[in-house]
């Protein structure tokens, strides 16, 4: 006789540099949280497992603007990010966090496991490197002109105006936004993992052995990185926040994030083990265990071929059995954005409706992102509540319980024969579980949730078929059996609802002085309540959502993306001396001529009389300014910048420009009509 079947259940680690908004818990938490509560209340081993993905840049670089250093970022937003979920009714086994001690050394041993193996790859690069702060700078740390549009303020790794994958080296005038220097390229050494070793394997295992059992959206994005062809990805950077990397010759270098995160789910279960006296490894090495990854689309490359990858380049750990990820999330009409504020954050909405976590858990569920990208609307967020969870499962519910109490003070009556259609819906109900189950297994929570509000929707249709209200008087026998019977569908409802509305089911079943929830029970008798039973006193399950509250969120979240859009004062850059101030040659200087750059949408080519001779500058303005608009405007002119080539034109310095409030370049130049070469000191 086999081992009965486990489940190890992950959901994507977020990232601990901001809160959780909608778009996180729909694509993710709330489909595994459904998942994981199914398993467990059908008696199987599962753990669901979690935590805060805490190293990277983006974490540095808040900290670095913030003023504080990197870990008191992390633990601001990990315990907020915990408390949220918690609050909301996310139960995980374990929520645990990568900066942990015991995180460290589960990664730098799993790295050094396959170093040993020589699974790596060692490749020397040149990077660019600050030489003023003296260390590498990681994409995000270089800030410069996109040479594609002309966007002066352009990450090293993307422009965030036209949405072009770039790599540092490619920016014009690149800065370090530690020191503000101009970075040069500098040779450092790094380890990779050579997926393209990998491919033949991960091709047969995806795309053959899990063609019929994985998403569609998850194969299609599989099948176009395979074909593209794989290749070798760097494990370690140079960053001083992070796993140090376990070797020597490696100071100052620590582990990618991408390669750290996921084993942050290995070192969750360890922790969770360790917690509980279970042992972690059933969960990770036995073939017996399911392992299944929830996460967001952006998020499915690493999950299906480069954590594998990892994992097999090991050996002795198992390969997920299914990676379901959702599509994105957008929020009235446009995508959420953190960066411009569009977002609806959960522990903001958890102040603003405190006490209906099911029904923004109902929402996310019902418009869930499965197939294609969804959106939430604040009106479709009350229309739902209003209209299904107050005018279908809480009014049957209510009906039931006032009519129970009215009737029989609160005790479930003693049927008489049960009728045809009595029995037809209590052997209709019993089907329920099963169609639920079929559904959540298929990783169909739409359709799942569906499925439950349609016992609702049988039991209220029953009720109204029977209309014991005026049977009582002519025909109290028959009323009994319709009431024993509507109170069996409540029951089911408080049951079944664990795994969706954990807090509305509790509260079913705390009305109705259930039992611990027994989901094979509903399936196998039909009878969770016998004759004679007590219920207690009956409280509204939800209330409406008035016009009011609707608009005051609209309104915020409007109010919030203006507030954010209100280019902030930049933080000053690091002190320099006067005789650094010195260097700079500024002059005033006349634009005698402008035109567009050819093949570009933001660069003009300027002409400028400098009072020198005539000097040619390119420019990023072309969307602020037409190029007749500005020939005979005067311009301070950095005149002693070493000459760059940009589109194949030599730009022989730079002009000052600012950004009024609407973010508008604004030249910075003379009141009066100077002296073309006259000095700006």
């Amino acid at each position: 006789m086999s081992a009965p079947e486990r489940y190890l259940i992950t959901a994507a680690l977020p990232y601990t540099n901001g809160p959780v908004h909608i778009g996180h818990l729909a694509g993710v938490y709330i489909p595994a949280d459904i998942f994981a509560r199914y398993q467990k209340a059908k008696g199987r081993d599962a753990i669901y497992i979690c935590g805060s993905d805490e190293h990277g840049v983006p974490i540095t670089i808040r900290a670095r603007k913030e003023g504080v250093s990197p870990q008191e970022i992390v633990d601001k937003y990990h315990a907020l990010i915990k408390k949220s979920f918690e609050d909301f009714g996310i139960r995980f086994d374990n929520y645990s966090r990568t900066s942990l001690p015991l995180h460290h050394r589960t990664a730098a041993d799993f790295f050094r496991k396959l170093y040993d193996k020589g699974e790596f790859i060692e490749k020397e690069s040149e990077q660019l490197y600050d030489p003023e702060a003296g260390q590498f700078l990681a994409d995000r740390f270089v800030k410069g002109t996109c040479p594609k549009c002309g966007y002066t303020e352009a990450y090293g790794d993307q422009c965030e105006k036209c949405g072009t994958s770039l790599s540092p080296t490619e920016l014009i005038n690149p800065v370090s936004m530690i020191s503000g220097a101009r970075p040069v390229l500098r040779k450092t050494k790094h380890w990779y993992l050579p997926l393209d070793k990998h491919a033949g394997w991960l091709r047969k295992w995806i795309l053959e052995e899990h063609k019929h059992d994985w998403k569609p959206n998850v194969l299609g994005q599989v099948k176009s990185w395979l074909d593209d062809g794989l290749r070798p990805r760097a494990v370690t950077r140079d960053l001083d926040w992070g796993v140090p990397v376990p070797v020597e010759g490696a100071k100052g270098k620590v582990l990618y994030v991408w390669f750290d995160a996921p084993i942050g789910y290995i070192s969750s279960t360890k922790e969770w083990a360790g917690r509980t006296g279970k042992d972690w490894r059933p969960y990770w090495q036995d073939e017996n265990t399911k392992l299944i990854h929830f996460i967001g689309k952006d998020n499915i490359v690493f999950h299906t071929i480069i954590f594998p990858a990892m994992l097999k380049a090991h050996g002795g750990y198992i390969l997920p059995h299914n990676v379901p990820a959702n599509e994105f999330l957008n929020l009235e009409g446009d995508k959420i954005s953190t960066s411009r504020n569009w977002a609806v954050w959960l522990h903001e909405y958890l102040e603003d409706f405190p006490g209906k976590q099911d029904v923004l858990r109902y929402v996310l569920t019902a418009n869930a992102p499965e197939t294609k990208d969804n959106d939430f609307t604040w009106k479709d967020f009350q229309a739902r509540n209003n209209n299904e969870l107050v005018g279908n499962l809480g009014n049957f519910v209510n009906r039931v319980g006032v009519l129970t109490h009215k009737y029989y003070d609160g005790i479930i009556p003693e049927p008489g024969k049960l009728s045809g259609q009595d029995l037809e819906v209590l052997e209709r109900m019993r089907e329920f579980p099963g169609r639920i189950g079929d559904l959540i297994e298929k990783f169909r929570f739409r359709d799942a949730l569906a499925e439950y509000m349609n016992l609702a929707r049988m039991g209220n249709k029953y009720l109204a078929d029977n209309e014991p209200w005026k049977k009582i008087k002519t025909e109290p026998g028959r009323v009994k059996s319709i009431m024993f019977t509507a109170n069996q569908l409540v029951a089911a409802l408080g049951v079944l609802g664990e795994v969706f509305l954990p807090f509305s089911a509790q509260k079913i079943r705390r009305m109705w002085n259930l039992p611990a929830a027994d989901w094979d029970k509903v399936a196998q008798t039909g009878v969770l309540l016998p004759a004679g039973h007590q219920i207690g006193k009956t409280e509204l399950l939800f209330d409406k959502i008035d016009d009011a509250q609707i608009q005051a969120q609209i309104d915020k979240l409007h109010r919030s993306k203006a507030e954010k859009s209100q280019p902030a004062a930049s933080p000053l850059k690091p002190e320099i001396t006067y005789d650094d101030f010195q260097k700079l040659d500024l002059r005033i200087a006349t634009v005698t001529a402008a035109e567009k750059v050819p093949k570009t949408d933001k660069l003009l080519k300027l002409t400028l009389d400098t009072g020198l001779g005539t000097k040619t500058v390119v420019s990023g303005i072309a969307a602020h300014y037409q190029p007749d608009e500005i020939i005979g405007k005067q311009v301070v002119w950095l005149g002693n910048l070493k000459p760059r080539k940009l589109r194949g034109i030599l730009s022989e310095g730079m002009i000052l420009m600012t950004q009024d409030a609407g973010g508008r370049l604004v030249f910075v130049g003379p009141e009066e009509q100077t002296d073309n070469g006259a000095t700006v000191s």
